[in-house]
């Protein structure tokens, strides 16, 4: 996750004429009521990440992107109505805390995570979201929960998250399949406002 070439690749969706983007993404739980197998149509984040390409503008023009809405609001509202019409167990809502990754976390971070408000924590979420704003792309994240973070289950590893992401495959499918459906034809939000 430390090495994804982000703003290459939201660029070059943008390039082939894509509006909106749906991210999938496996996350780790910081509640009790977040369980694994079940999706979060998250609605905010917080950036641990530090070594990362945060933006497009380098200078030297300086720009300043809004982030009130992290996610695109129509976007969400269509993956929210899909979970629901797929039959998912999902939350409507959660802050994706973004580390740097590729190791987990510690079960001092996630105290700290738990503490400052957040529901899931991930590795990629960040900067895929400003750079969509970035570029007037519609971006919403739709996130498995595959563990419990560190320390609220003895031991986190790899392959429980491979399985739990493999199980949820079907749903995610659906819930997909869904959202297409549901699309409007014309982008009704503001995230096309380009800075």
């Amino acid at each position: 996750p430390h090495k994804v070439n982000y703003r290459a690749n939201l660029y070059a969706m943008r390039e082939v004429g894509v509006e909106r983007v749906v991210a999938l993404s496996a996350v780790g739980s910081l509640r009790e009521d977040y369980r694994p197998g079940h999706l979060v149509v998250v609605h905010d984040f917080i950036d641990f990440t530090r070594s990362r390409a945060y933006t497009f503008y380098e200078g030297p023009r300086v720009v300043h992107v809004d982030m009130t809405q992290p996610y695109c609001p129509e976007l969400r509202r269509v993956l929210v109505e899909a979970c629901r019409r797929a039959g998912a167990a999902f939350h409507d809502g959660g802050v994706y805390v973004c580390t740097e990754g590729p190791r987990f976390e510690t079960p001092a971070e996630v105290r700290m995570f738990r503490l400052l408000g957040g529901d899931v924590v991930g590795m990629t979420g960040v900067p895929e979201a400003p750079l969509a704003r970035e570029l007037g792309l519609c971006y919403a994240s739709l996130c498995v929960v595959t563990n419990m973070a560190a320390g609220l289950q003895e031991r986190v590893t790899a392959e429980e998250v491979g399985e739990v992401m493999g199980g949820a495959r079907g749903v995610l499918v659906r819930v997909l399949e869904e959202a297409v459906e549901l699309l409007p034809g014309e982008r009704r939000c503001s995230c096309s406002l380009r800075v």
